[in-house]
């Protein structure tokens, strides 16, 4: 006999910001960021200054999202991370120089969340994930742990950058970040993820863009693991 199939419950989007500085002065949606140099007026400047143009803007979206202060875990996945601060690091090793202390500690995976956690006063539960082109696939996975476990609502962030020419294998061209909050309680104006079996050819990693398209204008986005097609349903009334 056969056990009973366990559906996993609907995820459902409340809201989401993008930072993509390539679409400046396209007519894009009001949710997309498109300055070179977000102004993360919320960090104080000497924590600011110390932030790349990807930071700055991870910092904006998480602000422009209004969770409020450790209530709503974050989440942020990157595959290569702030781009050239760590591999121009090695460099500096191979070079035989001593490395900077305060370049070091933003260049690791969760520095970024860091200095939002101390500019906003959140002290909520971060963490930094990195899974080799299948990051948004593993930030449903965290995300779905998180609110399994009761929490009424988690933000993933996604964001990628540019690294330097002789380690581009699959790297973008321009920085970018999204950041989007799911909780399994429908909200009005909220919008419904559902999925299907896919049975297409095995799609390249989810980018940024990619994922902030899906989001604007809700076509299919296909993951790999699990091999799933993704659409979001349309908002319903406010």
């Amino acid at each position: 006999m056969s056990s009973p199939r366990v559906t996993a419950p609907e995820l459902q989007l409340l809201g989401w910001r993008g930072w993509l500085p390539q679409r400046a002065g396209r007519a894009d949606s009001g949710a997309i960021m498109t300055d070179e140099r977000p102004a993360a007026a919320a960090v104080p400047a000497m924590l600011r200054r110390r932030l790349t143009p990807m930071g700055r803007a991870v910092c904006e979206l998480l602000s422009e999202l209004d969770i409020g202060a450790g209530e709503v875990p974050i989440l942020h996945a990157s595959r290569h991370g702030d781009g050239h601060r760590p591999l121009d690091m090695l460099d500096t090793l191979a070079a035989g120089e001593p490395l900077s202390p305060a370049r070091f500690g933003l260049s690791v995976h969760n520095a970024v969340l860091g200095v939002y956690s101390i500019a906003a006063g959140n002290h909520t539960s971060m963490a930094a994930i990195a899974a080799a082109g299948e990051e948004f696939e593993a930030l449903l996975a965290e995300a779905r742990g998180y609110l399994a476990e009761g929490c009424d609502s988690v933000v993933l962030v996604l964001t990628d950058s540019p690294v330097p020419a002789r380690y581009r294998i699959d790297a973008p061209e321009y920085p970018a970040a999204v950041a989007l909050q799911l909780s399994l309680r429908d909200q009005p104006g909220s919008r419904t993820l559902t999925s299907e079996p896919r049975d297409s050819a095995e799609p390249a990693p989810i980018t940024v863009a990619q994922l902030v398209d899906w989001l604007t204008d809700g076509a299919a986005l296909a993951t790999r693991a699990p091999p799933r097609r993704w659409r979001l349903a349309p908002a319903g009334p406010a």
